[in-house]
């Protein structure tokens, strides 16, 4: 589902939270970092999430996609050259980028989703990525996934 509404800005402490989650950080490291508790850092996602009109259960992949798309935050530059992708990899980097569900993934990257696991650890080698945020933060920079997100439809959620 995709939406109108315009995308809040963030404040300065949700753009470093956003920052350090774009950056790999898990919710405990950002918190033991800025000398936050973790639930405070869990409603600054919360917000920013609320923010870019994002799914209030998606990963943490699909959270740094919709941050990095709405431009509220440049991803890390890399030195690494930008991979040839055929087109089902293509459609798997997008579905990754987009979809929390492993159902919704396969379904949007046009996969069985028995093959998926299988798919995707081939996109991270042909990438180098090591998980699948640092493919979309990788993604990103490369220009591979320049789009606002076409919208994230959480398993189930919107059928």
């Amino acid at each position: 589902m995709t939406t109108s509404a315009p995308i809040t800005p963030l404040n300065p402490a949700q753009h470093r939270v956003a920052q350090q989650l774009v950056d790999g950080l898990s919710t405990r490291e950002i918190a033991a970092r800025n000398g936050l508790s973790i639930e405070t850092i869990r409603e600054y996602v919360r917000v920013i999430r609320q923010s870019l009109h994002c799914p209030p259960r998606c990963k943490p992949q699909v959270l740094v996609h919709f941050v990095l798309a709405a431009e509220q935050v440049t991803p890390p530059a890399t030195e690494r050259p930008a991979p040839v992708l055929n087109e089902a990899q293509g459609l798997l980097l997008r579905a990754v980028a987009e979809h929390s569900a492993p159902r919704d993934v396969a379904l949007a990257a046009r996969i069985a989703p028995a093959d998926l696991r299988t798919a995707l650890g081939e996109l991270l080698d042909t990438t180098g990525a090591d998980t699948v945020t640092q493919l979309v933060v990788l993604a990103h920079w490369w220009g591979l996934l320049g789009a606002r997100p076409t919208g994230t439809v959480e398993s189930g959620a919107a059928r």
